[in-house]
């Protein structure tokens, strides 16, 4: 028994996945495409997709937003896990793993859920606001520029619905969010969205140490 979270070793994490992993193959192998990759950091875990999709399940999402998309793991977890009407908003740039993400959505045959907009997620986000879609949305997943968390919150609490989700990767940032003067910009952002959002009257709040760090927020 322990009253703190537990740390994760090698061994102890492997056996995490084994006993609690339901990844498909296709799943499977799309996360071992994404890790020939360059950028192959920017993936979430599976058991972070596999934990958004049960969300999905719980929460009843027909409407989801994500901003930041890469390879496309993490909204096909999502698509797979909405009703077969569902539709989910993806924000990105254009890059050449768009056509990977595309590609796997095909495949898996949830690509009709899935609306892919390539351009700066800002624009994005004000086009859907003046496009009357305000508090429509079920849940938000926000993996994009850290340096922009906090402008994408309050375009977030627009948008989703009361009692809607509003997700945030990369909150402990492998640790930087300790440091005393951050350099980076996007450490220096994600600290101040983590001081931010504890104090925010406007939603309900959960940080898990699922992944490199995510937190839940219910908008209330």
């Amino acid at each position: 028994m322990t009253n703190r979270s537990l740390n994760l070793d090698d061994a102890l994490y492997q056996y995490l996945l084994d006993v609690s992993l339901r990844e498909s193959p296709l799943l499977k192998r799309l996360r071992e495409e994404t890790a020939q990759l360059p950028t192959a950091r920017w993936q979430i875990a599976p058991e972070q997709g596999q934990f958004m999709a049960l969300l999905v399940q719980i929460s009843g999402a027909r409407k989801i937003l994500e901003i930041g998309t890469f390879t496309g793991y993490s909204a096909l977890c999502m698509a797979q896990a909405m009703p077969a009407d569902g539709r989910l908003i993806c924000c990105d740039l254009p890059g050449d793993y768009n056509a990977i993400a595309e590609r796997y959505w095909h495949e898996a045959g949830v690509a009709e859920r899935i609306d892919l907009r390539l351009a700066p997620a800002l624009e994005t986000l004000s086009a859907l606001e003046r496009g009357g879609q305000s508090e429509s949305f079920d849940l938000i997943f926000i993996d994009a520029d850290k340096a922009n968390y906090r402008v994408y919150l309050e375009h977030a609490l627009v948008l989703v619905r009361q009692g809607g989700l509003i997700l945030f990767d990369n909150v402990l940032w492998s640790g930087r969010v300790l440091e005393q003067s951050p350099e980076s910009a996007d450490t220096r952002a994600i600290q101040a969205l983590n001081r931010g959002l504890l104090r925010d009257s406007r939603i309900d709040l959960s940080l898990l140490p699922l992944g490199d760090g995510l937190t839940l927020c219910r908008k209330r």
